[in-house]
C-alpha cells in the first residue's frame, strides 16, 4: 500500500492503468476492419491540425510510420495487449492516419521446397 492507500502491483511500475481506460471502454474497434494478426498497417502523414492522439495512439502511429508492420508486431513493440492495439488501430484508421492491407494468403506464399533450395544454395557458396 502507498501512503494514500492505493495498492501498487509493482514498486517500479507505479499505479496500474486499466486497459479499458485506453480504449474508452470499447472491446472492439469501430468500423468493419477486424485487424487480423498479420494485417499490414501503413502509417500516413499526420496533418498539422490532426486529431489529438493518446500517448498509446501516438506510439502506434510512430511505429507504423517507420515502415508497414503486422498488427502482432505493433502490439509487441508497443508493449500493449493485442485487443487494445486493435481498438486503437480502429481509431487511427477512422481518423485517416493509417491504412491497412490484408495479409498475403498462404497460397500466394513461396513454396517451402523452393525456399529450402535457396537456403541450401546460399550455404554452398
Amino acid at each position: 500500500m502507498t501512503e494514500h492507500g492505493r495498492r501498487w502491483y509493482d514498486d517500479e511500475a507505479g499505479p496500474l492503468v486499466r486497459l479499458y481506460a485506453m480504449t474508452s471502454g470499447r472491446a472492439r474497434p469501430t468500423g468493419s476492419e477486424t485487424f487480423d494478426l498479420m494485417t499490414l498497417v501503413h502509417g500516413r502523414a499526420r496533418p498539422e491540425r490532426g486529431p489529438v492522439l493518446s500517448p498509446e495512439e501516438s506510439e502506434i502511429h510512430r511505429l507504423c510510420s517507420a515502415r508497414p508492420r503486422p498488427v502482432a508486431d505493433i502490439a509487441s513493440d508497443a508493449g500493449l495487449p493485442l485487443a487494445v492495439v486493435r481498438v486503437l488501430l480502429g481509431n487511427l484508421l477512422e481518423a485517416g492516419l493509417v491504412r491497412v492491407s490484408p495479409p498475403v494468403p498462404p497460397a500466394q506464399l513461396p513454396d517451402q521446397r523452393v525456399l529450402k533450395r535457396v537456403i541450401d544454395g546460399l550455404r554452398a557458396l
